[in-house]
């Protein structure tokens, strides 16, 4: 009797733990929202700010939303910059995003104007096939 309550008090705490743990999606939009809150805003570059972190589980999207300034607060500036070529080899050799490539998650880029308020200057998405 003694052996059979140990094996259903081990049962039952197993049951409890799988139950309390979060799923890859949960976990996603935990680690977004405390990144936000720890670093947002933030000065990446010279004339770039990354403003938020965010997690759109329906489309299991990671997006990233900027705003820039200066000489490259603009469309075609950007262009020549090749920000989508340059986004896309640091995605495809970054080692932190390792479990959210493995998982198949998808990567978006936002970038807003300060001169121009509200503006989008740039927006990119990645998906599975492009970084792997």
């Amino acid at each position: 009797m003694q052996k059979m309550m140990k094996k259903w008090l081990l049962m039952a705490t197993v049951l409890m733990m799988v139950a309390c743990q979060e799923t890859m999606d949960e976990r996603c939009a935990r680690e977004c929202r405390d990144y936000t809150k720890k670093n947002c805003p933030s000065l990446i570059t010279e004339n770039v700010t990354i403003d938020s972190l965010v997690f759109q589980k329906s489309t299991r999207t990671l997006i990233y939303y900027y705003t820039v300034a200066g000489v490259i607060d603009d469309a075609e500036q950007l262009k020549k910059y090749n920000l989508r070529g340059e986004l896309l080899k640091e995605l495809k050799n970054s080692t932190t995003m390792k479990t959210y490539k493995e998982a198949g998650y998808h990567f978006r880029y936002v970038y807003y104007s300060t001169k121009n308020s509200g503006t989008k200057v740039f927006d990119t998405t990645f998906r599975q096939k492009d970084y792997q």
